[in-house]
């Protein structure tokens, strides 16, 4: 069995994955709050960010993890075929989950809905990234730890839409994306602890890409748009903001 270490670069990669949950889930908190307060074209608009920036944090987190994980006696590479397709599969899954909350009549039931659906997506996008890893051995899993891993991943994601639904405050909003993205990186790190690896040393070459030729530009660059996207968020008025700065300008018109 080969020796596994999650965190070949010291505390950097914790993190900074860490770092990637919170902004993913403040801006899709954000984006949710601003979907709620709107209607027509420009709910629908601010759900689809919201979903993209909340999967797209979430996998930025898993594969920036991912940069500081090794197994002694075997390189690792990645299909990048799959690794992409765990990519769409949590946006796809986080945005059935949003849309069920911003459309959802019955508020605990679409919370319900949207939560499981988000939840299995994110442990979806999780254990199918780790499908795409390639090395020479056999990975094996510990049901126990997995079924906690999609559990904490469910739990995570209705606690998310809920604050989404329930919590406007900006200072608000930053505590529960702390909270969040310690959420989804307990639930990243439950999943790689439930992780065994029966190492067969070959000196055939693995297919697919490293985590430096493909992983780690692809992770820079969806956390330049997070960042990019949280300050065009940021710099937006809210729907109350623009109904204050109306009715201040009809009084500054009135004789």
């Amino acid at each position: 069995m080969g020796h596994l270490d999650h965190a070949a670069f010291g505390w950097l990669t914790p993190v900074l994955s860490y770092a990637m949950a919170c902004t993913g889930a403040a801006l899709g908190l954000r984006c949710t709050v601003r979907a709620l307060g709107a209607t027509g074209r420009s709910r629908r608009n601010w759900l689809i960010t919201a979903a993209s920036a909340i999967g797209t944090g979430i996998w930025t987190m898993h594969f920036v993890a991912m940069l500081g994980f090794a197994v002694s006696g075997t390189d690792i590479r990645y299909d990048v075929l799959l690794t992409v397709l765990s990519l769409l599969v949590a946006m796809v899954f986080v945005g059935a989950g949003v849309f069920a909350v911003g459309y959802g009549k019955d508020r605990t039931r679409a919370l319900l809905t949207g939560g499981l659906a988000t939840g299995l997506g994110v442990a979806g996008m999780h254990y199918l990234g780790m499908a795409a890893l390639r090395l020479h051995g056999q990975v094996h899993y510990d049901p126990a730890l997995v079924t906690l891993s999609v559990v904490i991943a469910v739990a995570a994601a209705t606690v998310a839409l809920w604050a989404g639904l329930n919590i406007e405050s900006p200072v608000a909003v930053a505590v529960a994306s702390l909270v969040l993205g310690a959420a989804v990186s307990s639930m990243h790190y439950t999943g790689m602890i439930a992780v065994r690896v029966d190492v067969a040393p070959s000196g055939a070459a693995l297919p697919g890409a490293t985590a430096m030729q493909f992983i780690f530009p692809l992770a820079v660059g969806l956390g330049s748009y997070l960042f990019i996207t949280a300050a065009f968020v940021a710099l937006s008025p809210t729907a109350r903001e623009r109904a204050e700065y109306t009715s201040a300008e009809q009084l500054a018109a009135a004789p």
